[in-house]
């Protein structure tokens, strides 16, 4: 299983990381799905599926149907944050694969598609493996669209970047922290700022202090390891005028999403007399599959000769989404890499092969388990 995912594996990257497809653009995720759905296997079917959020394309799923037990889902996402005029395509530079899109995640969808490949040829073993693509995670706000939809799968397989240990052994994430978007408005008054300032309510300043209030609640060694980052300030529009309005968007993560409502409520009403509100543009949940997993991941490691390590990861994924409607969830099981988010974005070319063994491996672990 392995060896034929590999062998394809760098080709079909290329294909996809030359599509520049950030997310909400139209057009960018048609091509990056139809490339998708050209490199399904001739069994699959495919169906398009409203996206979670409004105006973007709609989303992919690709189905087998078998004859056996049980019903696995594969997942992953064609958008990128890179916009089309600082787009990359693909590029060989020494032991690394460079472009956009490369690790999060063009190099994960390469393997979720290569296994799909490989269960099409094992369908007396299950009874559906399905894969979802989707083209908005990566500045999504609204509520995820799909969790009820595969409800009732005995197991998730998510193909967001890998990692090794410290100990250099082949490590997925089955724990995951919550992720939230905090955005609070400063409404003050304005003025003229050289012969009348203090007739100003100055939003600037109250946005600052809202900054220093978020950025206190910031513990990660605390109990739900929380993170509180100022990350985005605007405020005001010409030089000599006291800005009535600002905004302040700070990003928070915790083991418990519920560590975000203390980070909010540091927020007083009002700021040096300016109005503040506060909201939560979203709230992805964590995710901790860590016992559930604990017997496909023995399995695994036995199929692969390795060891297949447990691992955790701040970031948010959709599989944190799923992994309240299906126990068994696994990420982290696509090719390793940095650079995420960055010009200097890439994979490393060997972990194609390494990460398709580890995938097969996880797959065939599954399979072995009767589904």
């Amino acid at each position: 299983m392995a060896g034929s995912i590999a062998a394809r594996a760098e080709r079909e990257l290329r294909s996809l990381v030359g599509v520049s497809s950030p997310s909400g653009d139209v057009a960018g995720a048609e091509e990056a799905l139809a490339i998708a759905e050209a490199l399904a296997p001739e069994e699959a079917t495919a169906e398009r599926v409203a996206c979670s959020s409004p105006e973007h394309a709609p989303d992919l799923i690709l189905r087998l149907t078998g004859a056996g037990a049980g019903r696995v889902l594969l997942v992953g996402h064609v958008d990128t944050v890179i916009p089309h005029r600082a787009h990359r395509p693909l590029a060989v530079e020494g032991d690394r694969l460079t472009g956009s899109g490369t690790v999060d995640m063009k190099g994960g969808v390469v393997l979720a598609l290569g296994v799909l490949r490989a269960l099409a040829a094992r369908s007396g073993e299950f009874e559906q493996a399905a894969l979802l693509l989707v083209c908005d995670e990566e500045w999504r706000t609204a509520p995820f669209a799909h969790a009820t939809r595969f409800e009732g799968f005995d197991a998730c397989l998510c193909f967001e970047a890998g990692q090794l240990t410290e100990a250099g052994e082949d490590a997925v994430v089955v724990r995951r922290k919550a992720a939230g978007t905090l955005r609070v408005r400063a409404h003050g008054r304005q003025a003229h700022s050289g012969s009348a300032p203090d007739r100003g309510v100055n939003a600037l300043l109250a946005v600052a202090q809202a900054a220093q209030l978020v950025a206190a609640q910031h513990a990660p060694l605390g109990e739900h390891r929380l993170t509180a980052v100022p990350t985005v300030a605007r405020s005001g529009d010409a030089f000599n005028v006291v800005p009535a309005e600002g905004e302040l968007i700070s990003d928070l993560r915790a083991d418990d999403h519920r560590a975000f409502d203390a980070v909010r409520a540091s927020i007083p009403d009002e700021l040096g007399g300016a109005r503040m509100e506060t909201e939560m543009l979203r709230v992805w949940p964590g995710m901790d599959s860590r016992d559930s997993t604990a017997g496909l991941l023995a399995h695994a490691t036995e199929a692969l000769g390795r060891r297949v390590v447990a691992a955790g990861r701040g970031g948010a994924s959709d599989a944190s989404h799923l992994a309240a409607a299906i126990p068994i969830t696994v990420d982290g099981l696509g090719p390793r890499g940095g650079g995420a988010h960055a010009p200097h974005e890439y994979i490393l070319r060997d972990s194609l092969r390494s990460r398709a063994e580890v995938a097969a491996a996880v797959a065939q672990a599954w399979l072995t388990a009767g589904g």
